[in-house]
């Protein structure tokens, strides 16, 4: 639609057509508001550069509060809570500047977390740092170790060389939208580094998520619960394991989703794999992900 419309737009400049007969340049500024409010995001912003009538429709905030999640208000207070320099400038904010705001990847509880808006279709999206996650032993530098990485949005990943009993739990409390959300463990057996500018994987230490699998579960404070098993086989390679799928249908409460990754058989150890983060995505987009 945006096409056809920069199409008609062009038609009525040439030289060639008759100046008398008006063109959709002509139209009013609430018209043109009305109608790119049908449009997706990236659509209302190319269409704003046609001229000046679509650049000031492009503004209007019922179009932009349009595609905000209904509970956007619960959504920004979340993130800006006890910062009032933060709420003196989102109480500023024209409704185009919240979205911008919110599609921004916006750190919560001491910056463990992040969360924002997908520009093409205003769906919620969060990502929970290694360091927000509760790993047993991760003190114990013979077991665990922090390293940083330009291959992680929270720039560490958690490494565990070797250990009997592999535990990682986590939990976050948000208003998420009203939707249906896909949790994944974001893994990858082996550690990454650059030599000579390539990408090369030390898989040495990788050893024993072959011979039991590992198991992910989630649970929500309404009751819904979820449970995976993978075995971890591919090697030097960021994969996205599923533990679950959740439905949040009353965007006006906050909801509390707890989830764990385990290996517990103490009959062997494991070693060499990278814990990056836990991603919650929206259910219908998850292809995205390289999933397993």
């Amino acid at each position: 639609m945006g096409s056809s419309l920069s199409l008609l737009f062009w038609h009525r400049n040439t030289v060639t057509d008759p100046p008398l007969e008006p063109g959709i340049g002509d139209l009013p500024e609430n018209c043109v508001a009305s109608i790119i409010g049908y449009l997706d995001p990236p659509e209302i912003c190319r269409l704003a550069m046609l001229n000046r009538s679509f650049r000031g429709a492009s503004s209007a905030d019922f179009v932009w509060e349009s595609k905000l999640p209904l509970n956007y208000g619960s959504i920004v207070q979340r993130l800006i809570e006890n910062d009032d320099e933060k709420f003196d400038e989102y109480c500023n904010m024209c409704k185009r500047d919240v979205y911008s705001m919110l599609c921004r990847s916006n750190s919560f509880d001491g910056g463990s977390k992040k969360v924002w808006l997908d520009r093409s279709n205003g769906k919620m999206c969060m990502s929970i740092s290694s360091n927000g996650l509760a790993i047993t032993g991760i003190d114990d530098r013979r077991y665990w170790s922090r390293i940083p990485t330009e291959e992680s949005r929270f720039h560490s990943v958690a490494y565990v060389q070797q250990i009997w009993w592999f535990e990682v739990n986590g939990e976050v409390e948000f208003p998420f939208p009203a939707g249906s959300y896909s949790l994944f463990f974001r893994l990858q057996l082996g550690q990454a580094y650059k030599r000579f500018g390539r990408r090369v994987c030390n898989s040495e230490k990788v050893h024993g998520w072959d011979i039991k699998p590992v198991r992910f579960q989630l649970s929500t404070s309404d009751g819904q619960q979820a449970t995976t098993q993978y075995y971890l086989k591919e090697v030097g390679k960021w994969i996205h394991y599923l533990a679950g799928d959740f439905v949040v249908s009353d965007s006006g409460n906050s909801t509390l989703v707890k989830f764990s990754m385990t290996q517990i058989d103490c009959t062997h150890t494991k070693g060499g794999l990278c814990v990056d983060s836990v991603v919650i995505y929206p259910s219908e987009f998850r292809d995205r992900l390289q999933c397993f």
